[in-house]
């Protein structure tokens, strides 16, 4: 079963999407907003991270750029997501994929089998 760890402050759409990812066979673990994210990504060692842009006290891209360039983490699947269009900036930064918020459950379940299955 993928995991997927969940770095997301809106603590609604964590309830939804830990739901919804479930309901599609995921093994979710969700971070409260203020954890140290490498530190999780090390230790669950998640499929994929699904990583919010706008966390309350941190820069999902400043958290992005600190996995890429940790030597033992750099390889992790990291899908953004954002209310506002930043795709691009989080592909320069090395972002697997990216979802505009409000997104549809199957544009998330897409992108993350696709990125599960290009592991």
């Amino acid at each position: 079963m993928p995991k997927i760890l969940l770095a997301e402050d809106d603590l609604t759409m964590v309830s939804l999407l830990k739901t919804l990812l479930k309901m599609e066979n995921f093994d979710v673990v969700a971070l409260d907003a203020d954890d140290d994210v490498p530190a999780a990504v090390r230790k669950e060692k998640p499929d994929i991270l699904l990583l919010d842009v706008h966390l309350s006290q941190q820069s999902g891209l400043e958290i992005l750029d600190s996995i890429r360039s940790a030597k033992d983490i750099k390889d992790t699947r990291i899908v953004m997501s954002s209310g506002s269009n930043v795709k691009e900036e989080c592909m320069r930064h090395g972002a697997n994929g990216f979802l505009l918020k409000p997104y549809m459950p199957d544009d998330l379940i897409t992108i993350l089998k696709k990125n599960i299955k290009s592991r």
